[in-house]
């Protein structure tokens, strides 16, 4: 069985290649994978510390980062933050890569992903 986080920071650079070499050399991060886009940059990588994982990609216009958590039901966890006065920035949406994640917001404006993904530590 795998050892998977149940609390991942996402972290947006606009050079992800140059925020994974400084991690690795500043912090003692190692890069369990990485994926090359179109134009040879870095679109999404997996940095283990410890028992810890980050997940560092490009950029977007709407936002520097996020938390992302893994959980079951994400329609049913989607309705429950949307009750409790989160907004729903994202609905329940299966993505490319087949997890089914959703978007929202916190009262402060804080960024949360939750989706069917799990990354793993390697273990």
């Amino acid at each position: 069985m795998t050892n998977s986080p149940s609390i991942v920071p996402v972290l947006t650079y606009t050079d992800p290649a140059r925020a994974i070499r400084f991690l690795e050399e500043a912090f003692g991060f190692t890069t369990l994978f990485s994926v090359p886009g179109e134009d040879g940059g870095i679109v999404h990588a997996e940095l283990r510390y410890g028992d810890g994982l980050v997940l560092i990609g490009g950029p977007t216009k709407d936002r520097l980062s996020l938390t992302y958590i893994p959980v079951e039901d994400v329609t049913a966890h989607c309705e429950r933050a949307r009750a409790a006065g989160a907004t729903i920035t994202m609905e329940p949406t299966t993505m490319d890569y087949g997890s089914t994640e959703y978007m929202a917001e916190d009262f402060a404006g804080n960024q949360w992903s939750f989706g069917t993904y799990r990354p793993s530590l390697g273990d």
